[in-house]
């Protein structure tokens, strides 16, 4: 039987069919971040004061200075507070301006904002304020706990319905609570939005690159992973601009949802993958759409070729049980995603906190964005130059080396620290290209979207983390600094454990994935001695 390999080399490993359908897959990651919007552009402690609109009853000509002077206590250093108000009661004018007000109380008909750098936020329209102030990282964790879960069901999912249906599905599910998420009429509804909209968010990131990767021969397989990365960060300095210029975030979640829309549509005509419909014994599905494919790549099919193309024995699945059965890969497997849950852990971490560096949040965000574009160029040529193993532990050692610089740094230089916070998201974020590719490269086709399913969990799970570790700071502002950059560090030094995959076929089987140095000694061998047999027949 011919191995997939064998056949991409003949119908054409990057030809104009795994062009466009790079491109549709990952055009998609454009358009993704920006549902952190109303997440990542808030104001935590925005300007405010109690409503107290109920003085007016009493007499409506006060002017807005006097309404504030009766109905609000004043803090110790003279200004109003924020969090309280006198308490309502039914006297005359008169009677309030000659006894005043001293009972106090909570605000109790909401807030008025002022100075806010945004029409609309979750905050204002929530009142995320006060005795509510957590409840913005609690926003935050339920997206990510979305994405985590996310990753759980469609790992799996993938597996048994294929890599096309698992993408399509997360898809639709994005743009319905896309939109929920835009008209939610209160928190809680919010809440429940987010965390579908994460599902969904999840469930296309992981399986999205597993499609356009197992239709991409091994020359340029590196390719797949990193231009999903590459077109995510482009719309990380596009959500920046549109942001500034769109500041309600009701009407920034139905902008995402016109192109997801049109994008919705495209993605229905997307091939399912032929390695995996040939793994699970679809074999005629598998040869038509190889036809089609070498048709569109215009590369000949020969009927040698097609006869080779047989039912073999499906590797018997055993999900996580067959993982915790072999030894060498579950070293790999623990290596993997402690590397992946560091750099997430990073990466968001950073993210969030991207409106306290000091610098302009817009400013900020952009420069995100433009650091992470040359990343995943260099990442599509140094996994292919240097190796996937040098490369995460470089990016991991770099990343978690100049986040450890932030805490030498004066806490009022905002130069300095947004500087160092961007170079560490660059690293984290090229650290998180090589991870993509490395799960694929490292375990076989009956389990591989199991691994990257589980893989992504761990780093979804820093995702979720994140929030949370960035409340510590609460109580010193370096403990959340201190805990990601030294699990940079540590993963960093075990990817030493991890082998080296460049240049070497996806392994179908457990026993391919667990030799895999013998694999790539004997593959440069073979490929070496046809290259100078074909020299010599030449000659």
């Amino acid at each position: 039987m011919a191995d997939f390999g064998e056949i991409l080399r003949n119908i054409g490993e990057f030809g104009l069919f795994q062009k466009i359908t790079l491109f549709a897959l990952c055009f998609p990651n454009l358009i993704l971040p920006f549902h952190f919007a109303s997440v990542f552009f808030i104001q935590s402690d925005p300007e405010r004061h109690c409503n107290t609109d109920w003085i007016l009853g009493a007499d409506p000509n006060l002017t807005a200075q006097e309404q504030l002077n009766l109905t609000l206590p004043r803090e110790e250093d003279g200004t109003f507070s924020r969090c309280r108000m006198f308490k309502p009661v039914d006297w005359n004018i008169s009677t309030i301006r000659e006894n005043g007000l001293n009972e106090t109380t909570g605000c109790q008909n909401g807030w008025v904002y002022s100075k806010t750098l945004y029409q609309a936020t979750i905050v204002t329209d929530f009142d995320l304020v006060c005795d509510q102030a957590n409840s913005l990282q609690v926003a935050q964790t339920v997206l990510m706990a979305g994405i985590l879960i996310g990753c759980l069901l469609f790992g799996p999912f993938a597996e048994s319905f294929g890599r096309k249906r698992a993408a399509q599905i997360p898809f639709l599910l994005m743009l319905i609570f896309t939109v929920t998420t835009g008209l939610s009429p209160n928190f809680y509804f919010y809440l429940a939005s987010q965390f579908m909209l994460g599902i969904g968010y999840g469930g296309y990131r992981l399986n999205g690159v597993i499609l356009a990767t197992e239709w991409i021969g091994m020359s340029r397989r590196s390719w797949g992973a990193c231009v999903t990365q590459l077109f995510g960060a482009v719309g990380q300095c596009v959500l920046a601009g549109m942001i500034y210029f769109i500041r309600d975030w009701r009407l920034a979640q139905l902008v995402t949802a016109a192109p997801l829309a049109v994008i919705g549509v495209y993605l229905w005509f997307i091939p399912e993958s032929a390695r995996w419909l040939l793994e699970r014994g679809r074999v005629e599905e598998a040869k038509h759409l190889i036809i089609k494919v070498a048709a569109i790549n215009k590369r000949p099919v020969s009927e040698s070729l097609l006869e080779k193309i047989v039912e073999k024995d499906t590797e018997q699945k055993g999900g996580i049980i067959t993982l915790m059965k072999s030894a060498v890969l579950r070293k790999y497997f623990f290596t993997l995603i402690l590397g992946w849950f560091s750099l997430n852990l990073t990466y968001y971490c950073l993210s969030f906190n991207v409106g306290n560096f000091g610098l302009d949040i817009f400013v900020t965000q952009l420069m995100f964005g433009l650091t992470e574009l040359p990343a995943h160029i260099l990442c599509i040529w140094l996994l292919e130059a240097l190796g996937r193993k040098v490369s995460l532990m470089a990016t991991l050692l770099i990343g978690g080396f100049v986040c450890l610089l932030i805490l030498a740094v004066p806490q009022d230089n905002a130069v300095a620290i947004t500087a160092l916070a961007t170079s560490g998201r660059f690293f984290t974020n090229w650290a998180g290209s090589v991870c993509n590719v490395y799960v694929q490269e490292l375990f076989p086709t009956s389990f591989r979207q199991t691994a990257s399913g589980l893989g992504s969990i761990a780093s979804r799970a820093g995702g979720l983390l994140a929030p949370l570790l960035n409340m510590f700071a609460a109580y010193h502002w370096a403990i959340p600094t201190i805990v990601f950059s030294s699990l940079s560090l540590i993963s960093g030094a075990l990817s030493f454990l991890l082998p080296e995959t460049r240049r070497r076929e996806l392994p179908d089987s457990t026993d391919e994935a667990e030799g895999n140095r013998k694999q790539i000694n004997l593959k440069i061998k073979y490929e070496s001695n046809e290259s100078s047999q074909s020299k010599s027949t030449k000659l």
